[in-house]
């Protein structure tokens, strides 16, 4: 069991007719786990239910909130980000399907995104959420630190990250920006549902 894609991606690329699945819970994963792969596979996730708004509430989530995340099939590849509202998913915005991109430039572009709209919407103090560690850091500094070469392919892309550094540098971020805990509440309510 992987907690994350890029962890799980490692142990399946490249190997013909291997099989995976995500859950939106440890606990869920772990009962597939003990079970046959055929009962999960092409198949929503079943047994534990993902939480509720309640559950979230109570484990300390703010449904107030601005949740985004990015899909990305390959590295490089296309690469999509949305952002949705935390309390009910609804989308606000979805960028992509953009070539050759990676899952954590997504993740970057989703976060700032979202605060430059939030700063248009006038909600200075609303929270976002990221599961992603690498785009919270790149965020924090400023910069999108991607390995990534440009190329006639992706230049949207790099379009995009130099207007995103450019906003950073130029707009102060007044937005909490959270880590969403994957481990503990399930999956992110903007997940692509991919894995």
């Amino acid at each position: 069991m992987y907690a994350t894609w890029a962890d799980a991606q490692r142990q399946v690329a490249g190997f013909s007719g291997a099989q995976f699945k995500g859950f939106p819970t440890r606990a869920e994963a772990e009962r597939a786990l003990a079970g046959l792969y055929e009962s999960y596979a092409g198949r929503e996730a079943r047994g534990v239910p993902r939480l509720s708004s309640s559950d979230w509430e109570e484990m300390g989530v703010i449904l107030d909130s601005l949740a985004v995340d990015a899909a990305c099939a390959g590295v490089p590849g296309p690469m999509e980000y949305r952002g949705v509202e935390t309390s009910t998913g609804a989308e606000l915005f979805h960028v992509g399907p953009l070539e050759e991109g990676t899952n954590n430039i997504g993740e970057f572009l989703a976060v700032v995104h979202a605060l430059a709209m939030l700063k248009k919407m006038g909600r200075p103090a609303m929270p976002v959420y990221s599961d992603s560690k690498t785009a919270l850091a790149w965020v924090r500094q400023g910069k999108c630190a991607t390995k990534l070469e440009m190329t006639a392919r992706n230049r949207r892309i790099f379009e995009l990250i130099d207007r995103g550094e450019a906003w950073l540098r130029e707009n102060a971020v007044t937005n909490p920006v959270l880590k969403w805990d994957t481990e503990n509440w399930g999956e992110i309510p903007a997940d692509f549902g991919r894995k």
